[in-house]
Parts: structure tokens; sequence; C-alpha cells
């Protein structure tokens, strides 16, 4: 009896996911644990390996299809075997092709503007995915007139770029002739799932917020030297960072600061919450990710360390819980390593602050005895939601940070 491969749930948050890439196309023979195809969430991408062993009888959906989570995606038996009974409502009624066509090479002419006709759904009202109904939105298009392609007849957010691409006829005006331009000269490129969710988020971000960027510098004299000497220690100390250090000041500094430990729910309401649950901005090759230290106000140094470390490989890596990319009070971006002296660092919806952290840099000041110093100076800026707290607070929260870290031992001990 033939046997259906679902749609991985990745996490208690995520409704659907779309393919990526097939890695397996029908007829091939395929054994429990194969990769049989990509997907992605708006935050990650996995690889589903097969449940089942057999030939691969029928794929469901295509690549960039948008399926509900416990769906069945493709069907794996007996060469021959009928799997039509598992082929669920909305999927396509033949196999959808698992490779794209290859472009034709590219040939400069002369084109004039077409008259598109817009295709509509036949009364209007089909059902659109929440993503279809956000991109139509921000673009000021109306869903309704796109095609459903998608799951069960529903509009999807490639229905409505189709739109966005192809307007409807009364809203083309023809122009001259113009010039192409030989497509050899430009790339197209389109956004992966994680981008779209970077995208997405950081328009919202400085669209809906009151942001305001402090920027302050601190001694970072003792801190360096308490590195040196968790590096001599060796073992798990050896590999604690100037970073970790500053998530745990951070960790610690918030709870004074329970505005920007918060959730703006809208703009007359304020969700404090009683513990510090700090986002890390990591950065991968798939794009930011910012994965979610739970309490980090009651972890150790050292488990703060360790956490950030296997979070960041799982981001990596493309395998971390989306569960683990939600629910952060507070985020910590680090761009020190990179050289950055400071920057303006953007909030992550419905947070209400972020911290950037900076490069140290030799500043000189003037001794008691009248002498000239030089000292490390490292750099903080702090972006906060004017809404939900005013400048004095939030610079009193940067000033105690920094306190915080020039007297670091002092805090460690409290």
């Amino acid at each position: 009896m033939a046997n259906a491969v679902i749609m991985p749930k990745a996490g208690i948050t995520v409704e659907s996911c779309i393919i990526g890439t097939w890695e397996k196309k029908i007829g091939d023979e395929v054994k429990v644990g194969d990769i049989l195809f990509t997907y992605e969430t708006d935050k990650a991408s996995f690889e589903c390996e097969s449940t089942a062993e057999g030939t691969l009888l029928e794929i469901f959906f295509a690549e960039g299809d948008e399926v509900p989570c416990l769906v069945n995606v493709c069907a794996i038996g007996a060469q021959g075997e009928d799997c039509s009974s598992l082929r669920p409502e909305g999927a396509a009624q033949e196999a959808p092709a698992v490779e794209a066509p290859k472009a034709e090479e590219a040939k400069p002419e002369v084109k004039t503007a077409p008259v598109i006709e817009a295709t509509a759904a036949s009364d209007g009202s089909a059902p659109a995915s929440p993503r279809a109904k956000k991109l139509a939105e921000r673009a000021g298009v109306d869903y309704s007139l796109a095609t459903p392609t998608g799951p069960n007849g529903r509009i999807i957010e490639r229905d409505v770029r189709a739109i966005m691409e192809n307007p409807p006829a009364e809203k083309v005006v023809a122009s001259a002739p113009v010039q192409a331009i030989a497509e050899e000269e430009f790339t197209d490129v389109k956004f992966s799932g994680i981008r779209r969710a970077i995208s997405k988020s950081m328009h919202t971000s400085l669209s809906t917020m009151a942001q305001l960027t402090h920027n302050s510098t601190f001694d970072a004299t003792n801190i360096l030297s308490y590195r040196k000497l968790l590096k001599a220690a060796g073992d798990d100390y050896a590999g604690i960072t100037l970073g970790d250090i500053v998530l745990f000041a951070v960790s610690r500094t918030l709870k004074n600061y329970p505005d920007l430990n918060a959730h703006m729910l809208d703009d007359n309401n304020i969700r404090l919450f009683k513990h510090v649950n700090l986002g890390v901005a990591i950065d991968t090759p798939r794009g930011l990710m910012v994965p979610t230290i739970f309490r980090a106000d009651e972890k150790s140094l050292l488990e703060i360390s360790l956490e950030v470390k296997a979070l960041a490989a799982q981001c990596r890596e493309g395998n971390i819980n989306p569960d683990l990319l939600t629910g952060g009070t507070f985020t910590v971006s680090n761009l020190g390593a990179l050289g950055i002296e400071t920057f303006t660092p953007v909030i992550n919806p419905p947070q209400t602050g972020i911290l950037g952290v900076c490069r140290s840099v030799d500043r000189v000041r003037k001794a008691a005895d009248g002498s000239i110093d030089v000292y490390p100076a490292m750099g903080l800026s702090l972006t906060y939601d004017h809404r939900a707290l005013d400048g004095a607070p939030a610079s009193r929260f940067l000033k105690e940070l920094g306190e915080n870290l020039e007297k670091f031992t002092a805090l460690l001990a409290k």
C-alpha cells in the first residue's frame, strides 16, 4: 500500500511552509531518511526526509507552493501502484514539474508596452493566505483579482505577485517603443523566505514605530581583562566572548527598565515581562536570524555563552526550531567584530528596544594626576520606541549598563 509523506510542522507556531527544491523526481527509488525536498517557513529552511521506502509515485505540489502543515506532499510505494486516494484537495491533478525550464538566450529587441488582461477569480470570493493578504495590503493591490493556484483553491503569495507584475489592462498605458536591455546585463533574484520575512519585519518596524537611537561608550578595560582570565582558565570558560559578557550585563540591567523589556500591543497598551527573553541577532548564509535565550536573567554567564553558541550553530545549519525564533522581549545586535564604531539598529517588532554593540577604540582622557590616559572605549547604540518610553529613562539604561560593564566583576557577585 502506498504511503504519503506529509509537510512537517516545524514548530507549534507554523501553519504552512513553502516547498523549496525537490531533490527527488517521480520514478526515483527512495529509502527512509533520504532527502525528498527542502521547505521554508518565514524564518528558516529545512530538509524533509522520507518516512517511507519505495518508488516516488507522485508529487502533489510544485516548488514554490505554499502547503499547509501535515498535508500530503507526495506518495511513495511499489512501482505502478495507485495512490490517487492520497492526493489532497487542491493538489495538482497532474504531477508538477520538478525542474523549471531553462531560460532561452536573450536577444535584444525593440518592445512596446503590452496590453495585459487581468485574470480574476470567478466570483472574487476565493480565500487568501495570511501572507497573500499582507503582501496585497503592502503593495496596494486587490488580491481578489488574483487567480488562486494554492491548495484548496486558495490565493497564495505568488498569485498576488502575479497581479503586481501584470496589473489589470485598464491600468496599463501604452507607451512608445523602448530598447530592451539584454538579459545578460542583469540578474533577477527572488527573495528567500527568510529575506522576505526580514524585509517585512524591518519595513513594519520603521513605518509603525517612533524610533530614536542614543549612542554612548564605556571603558572596556575591566571586561577585556576579565576576558583574558577566562581564556586562561580553559575549558568552556575560554569560549566566553565579550559579546557574551554584554548579554549577561543586559539581562541584569533590563530588570530595572521594564518599559524596554516589553512588547507594544498597540498605541495604547504595552506588555511588561517579568523575565528577560533575550534575542540575539545572528548572521547566517540565509540572512539575519534572531534566536531567543529564554529567562536570560536567571542564567549564568557560562550558561548564556553556551546557549548562544548552540543557537547560532542551529541557525547557520538551518535546522533551528522556529519556536526558538520567537518570544524575545529585547534584542542585542553585535557588529563590533566587523569594525563598526556606531550604528542605528532597527527594533524587532513588537519589542520596544534593541541594543547595538560596537567595536572598542582607543581614546584619551586626563588622569587624576593630570597625565594623559589611553583607554579602550566600546560603543553602545540603543534604539527605543519613543511611544513606550522617553529619552531620559532610555539614557539612564545606557548609563547603568555602561557602569555595570565597567564594574563587571562586581555585577557577577550580585
